[in-house]
């Protein structure tokens, strides 16, 4: 890659952003689920024999380092799951947002290894693939409630998750790219 085409590409989001205006449909769903079920292997494909020193390089000024990445998708993915459980067992719940940027700071992202994550997001997104595929049509227009009000259906919440794994998978993929670390 040439230093013109990495200056092209928005190294915040790889692959661009989440566009929530699409309409979802039931294939989109289904290709959600099925990224969903790809994403552990993806994650451990793109931080594979990277060196403690490449962990810690951001992959972009002031952003995260792979792993930090590694520890956030998880942490994050856990919040969607519980989001999306209270959705099927309670009417429009509010939910509770998190502040990811001071967990990608504490002690655990700091000193843990990322093997425990990888295992974490393994069996989360085991769980997680399960339920979407025992969901009828009517389970997805389920709805939890944003802090700003915002109602969001878990149709829409599964597919920005599955954008999300891809999304960070590609930050460290494209460190590695540019850094010569492939």
């Amino acid at each position: 890659m040439t230093s013109s085409e990495a200056s092209a590409i928005d190294l915040r989001y790889p692959i661009g952003r989440f566009d929530s205006s699409i309409p979802v449909t039931s294939e989109h769903v289904e290709e959600a689920l099925a990224d969903m079920s790809r994403l552990p292997a993806a994650l451990y494909a793109a931080v594979r024999g990277l060196t403690p020193d490449q962990l810690e390089i951001p992959h972009r000024v002031g952003g995260w380092c792979p792993r930090q990445i590694a520890h956030h998708i998880p942490d994050s993915h856990m919040n969607g799951y519980m989001r999306m459980k209270l959705a099927l067992t309670e009417d429009a719940p509010a939910i509770k947002t998190y502040e990811q940027e001071r967990w990608a700071e504490l002690g655990d992202v700091r000193t843990a290894p990322i093997d425990a994550s990888l295992a974490l997001l393994e069996a989360l997104h085991t769980r997680w693939v399960a339920l979407g595929h025992s969901l009828s049509k009517a389970d997805w227009r389920r709805v939890y409630v944003q802090p700003d009000g915002r109602r969001v259906p878990i149709d829409l919440h599964i597919c920005l998750y599955a954008w999300h794994g891809r999304h960070h998978v590609a930050q460290i993929t494209s460190l590695r790219e540019r850094m010569g670390w492939v």
